[in-house]
């Protein structure tokens, strides 16, 4: 028999508390801090090396605006459209010919 939405979110959480009941979530080896170092990368991709550190870094952070600006924006027009789809008037099929 499938979960429930709330057994599948007690079960993520449960397995959530348990990994970080094992290791600390805090420190320059954690798990987060390895995909954040990697995200900033990221951002760093495509910059040369040979401009003054402060450049590199004004650049980096434009780049990091950008994606989350385009983030939000994507995630607005989803939202956008499933509240198009959920006020959209729905016709069975067997009315439809």
């Amino acid at each position: 028999m499938p979960l429930s939405a709330a057994e599948r979110s007690l079960r993520a959480r449960l397995a959530a508390q348990s990994r970080w009941s094992r290791e600390s979530p805090h420190g320059p080896d954690s798990t987060p801090a390895k995909a954040r170092a990697g995200l900033e990368r990221r951002f760093y991709e495509g910059i040369p090396e040979d401009l003054p550190p402060a450049e590199r870094d004004r650049r980096a952070a434009s780049a990091r605006k950008a994606y989350f600006t385009r983030l939000a924006l994507a995630s607005a027009k989803a939202r956008r459209a499933r509240e198009a789809a959920r006020r959209a008037p729905s016709t069975p099929d067997s009315e439809t010919a």
